[in-house]
């Protein structure tokens, strides 16, 4: 068996303003139970973005650095710690986004996904992520074997489309349901195409930028407007005979689509809310009580999703073509998060490479 390098580059985040691509950073070893591996590509993530800025909620409360970021990853297995099972030298796997402790009162009733202890990769330098030669998934991790020939640019789908399946689940689709999503970036994108599995009786994609609404009919929605040109509201009370929407998923992470949902959405309809926000968002929170009595709900992570999501992805059944189109080495992060950040070049995901 080919010897391990003891170290390998990564990208190391100190501060909100002091990432700094290492070179020779300890590379980890596999502990009992743990799995070391050669990590294949990494996706940034709006929340890798908005660590990069400096946002409050992440650095005040959440982020122990350094640490390396990175929670959407594929790689193959390099080294097997001791009493490791089901898992063999050159698997090719993902790691669901949360490791949980096992022993809060979350973990023990089967709701590990809003574990106590909360050790996220990318986040927490215990944890940490896949912009690296090397990552370490600890014992608890939640971690799955993947096909070996499928392409990268579905593979780092896998987790972004679990926390997609989430939501959609929250919102408990049915056949008779008008469904509005807000927001078409990467998350939204797999909402939509996991909602069209649903059937709903009407699917309606919302977004700011025309290159993704275009994306969001190719992937099953039926109806696609853009809030800058069209009145969303007016348009939805038109097609409802005034009700609103049955079903309202906020997928944007900005303010304006929460009162545009609140605005559209029926009396006893369901709001589901998945977005990390950079600023607390206010509303009448008479309209969810007195006015129109919703179930509103949140989403968080992509608890129980990924064999589904796997098998969804590898057998084409929801769309992936043209979401991950830009993969760039380790060296040009600043690019990638930069891309990640503005879309540039009609690009969803970036990947990096290292």
């Amino acid at each position: 068996m080919t010897k391990l390098p003891d170290t390998m580059k990564a990208l190391v985040a100190y501060s909100a303003d002091h990432y700094v691509l290492e070179t020779d950073w300890p590379r980890p070893v596999a502990g009992p139970g743990e799995i070391i591996i050669k990590v294949e590509a990494c996706g940034v993530c709006a929340g890798d973005v908005k660590a990069k800025h400096g946002a409050e909620r992440f650095w005040k409360d959440f982020i122990i650095a350094p640490v390396i970021p990175g929670h959407e990853f594929v790689g193959h297995v390099a080294e097997l710690g001791e009493g490791v099972t089901g898992f063999a030298m050159g698997d090719r796997v993902v790691s669901e986004q949360i490791v949980p402790c096992g022993k809060c009162r979350f973990c023990t009733t089967g709701k590990y996904w809003m574990c106590e202890v909360h050790d996220i990769y990318g986040f927490r330098d215990r944890v940490n992520g896949g912009m690296a030669e090397y990552m370490r998934l600890p014992a608890n991790a939640r971690t799955f074997k993947i096909p070996q020939n499928m392409p990268i640019e579905k593979a780092i789908l896998i987790e972004p489309f679990g926390c997609s399946k989430h939501a959609v689940d929250r919102a408990d689709i049915g056949l008779e349901d008008i469904v509005v999503i807000s927001g078409c970036g990467t998350l939204g994108l797999g909402m939509v195409g996991i909602a069209h599995l649903k059937n709903p009786k009407l699917l309606i994609a919302l977004d700011m930028q025309d290159n993704r609404l275009e994306k969001a009919k190719e992937f099953g929605a039926d109806l696609v407007w853009n809030p800058g040109k069209v009145d969303v509201v007016s348009e939805i009370s038109k097609i409802t005979e005034g009700y609103g929407c049955d079903i309202y998923i906020e997928a944007t992470g900005h303010s304006a689509s929460v009162a545009q949902g609140m605005a559209m959405i029926r009396k006893l309809g369901r709001f589901v809310g998945f977005s990390v926000f950079g600023a607390p968002t206010t509303l009448d929170w008479s309209v969810i009580g007195d006015q129109k009595e919703l179930d509103v709900l949140g989403s968080h992570l992509s608890p129980y999703c990924f064999p589904a999501v796997i098998d969804w992805i590898d057998k084409d059944k929801i769309g992936t073509a043209g979401v991950a189109k830009h993969i760039l080495p380790l060296e040009d992060w600043e690019k990638a998060y930069q891309m990640a950040e503005t879309g540039a070049d009609g690009g969803f995901k970036v990947i990096l490479k290292p």
